[in-house]
C-alpha cells in the first residue's frame, strides 16, 4: 500500500479548512438546491443540478437555475404533477452541453415513477433498495441504480432508450455526477455546505467524485500513478487513499482536491 507523504497530508487538511465553509456556496452548483428547504425539493434539485455539472460552473449554475424555473421552482410538486403530454413541450428548447429535451423526458419520467407512482418520500431509496447492510461502498448502489433509472417497467422498451448521463461502476465509469450528487445528501458537518439529509447511506461508502481536475491533482499529489484515468477503479483506489486521513470520511477531501485543480489551477 502506498503512503500519502506528510507534506501531502498536511497540505490537504489545510485547503480541506479553507475551503471546505459556507463561502464555497455562492459560487458553486451545490448553490442551487441550497435555495430549497423541503427535503424533495432540495434532491430533485441536486439531483438535476449534480447531472448538468461537467464544464463551467457558472454554466452549471446557469442550466440547473433555468431548469427549476420549467419546474415553477417547485420542482417536487412539478414531478408529482408531471403529466408528458400537458409538461413535455416545456422543455422542447432546454440543452446543457449534449443533455438535450430527450434526456428531460427520461429523467422527468423516472422522478414521476419514483416519488409518485412507486409512492417513494425520498430519493434514497432509488440507492439503497440495492444495497445490502455492511457493504464497503456504494458500487452495487450505483449499479442497481442505473438499472432501475432505465428499466424496462418504467420506459417500456429499454432497446431504445437513449442511455446517457448516468454513470454505472459496471461500465468502468467514474461516476464523478452521481457520486457529487451523494456526497452532498449523505455527508454531514458543522460548515453546513453538503446536506446530510440521507442516514441508510454513511460518509464511509461514498466514493470521490473523479473528475479531469481532481484527477490531475491527484496524479501530482502522487496520490494515483501518472498514467491513472478516470475510471471506476482509480475512484475507489483515491477514495482509498484518502481513508488514511479520515476512514470514516474520506470524500470530504473532494473540496480539497477540487479547489486546488479548479480554483487554484494546480496542474
Amino acid at each position: 500500500m502506498t503512503f500519502i507523504k506528510p507534506n501531502i497530508k498536511l497540505l490537504l487538511s489545510q485547503k480541506l479548512e479553507q475551503y471546505n465553509h459556507i463561502d464555497f456556496i455562492s459560487n458553486d452548483p451545490i448553490s442551487v438546491p441550497h435555495k430549497f428547504s423541503q427535503k424533495q425539493d432540495i434532491e430533485i434539485a441536486a439531483f438535476f443540478t449534480a447531472i448538468f455539472s461537467w464544464g463551467n460552473r457558472k454554466n452549471i449554475i446557469n442550466s440547473a437555475n433555468r431548469f427549476m424555473q420549467l419546474m415553477n421552482n417547485n420542482p417536487y410538486e412539478f414531478i408529482l404533477n408531471y403529466q408528458p403530454k400537458k409538461h413535455n413541450t416545456l422543455f422542447a428548447k432546454f440543452a446543457h452541453r449534449t443533455f438535450g429535451y430527450e434526456d428531460c423526458t427520461i429523467f422527468l419520467n423516472f422522478l414521476h415513477y419514483h416519488f409518485k407512482i412507486n409512492n417513494e418520500k425520498t430519493l434514497e431509496t432509488a440507492f439503497t433498495k440495492h444495497t445490502s447492510k455492511g457493504e464497503i461502498n456504494i458500487e452495487n448502489a450505483l449499479n442497481g441504480f442505473y438499472n432501475y433509472f432505465f428499466s424496462n417497467q418504467i420506459h417500456g422498451n429499454e432497446n431504445e432508450l437513449r442511455k446517457k448521463h448516468i454513470g454505472a461502476p459496471f461500465k468502468k465509469s467514474a461516476c464523478k455526477r452521481i457520486n457529487m450528487f451523494l456526497r452532498w445528501m449523505v455527508r454531514h458537518d458543522k460548515h453546513g455546505v453538503d446536506f446530510g439529509l440521507w442516514k441508510n447511506i454513511a460518509p464511509a461508502q461514498l466514493i470521490i467524485p473523479l473528475d479531469v481536475h481532481v484527477l490531475n491533482v491527484a496524479i501530482k499529489l502522487e496520490l494515483l500513478p501518472q498514467n491513472a484515468k478516470a475510471n471506476w477503479e482509480n475512484a475507489v483506489l483515491l477514495t482509498n487513499m484518502l481513508k488514511q486521513l479520515n476512514p470514516k470520511d474520506p470524500v470530504a477531501y473532494d473540496y480539497a482536491l477540487f479547489s486546488l485543480g479548479v480554483v487554484e489551477k494546480v496542474k
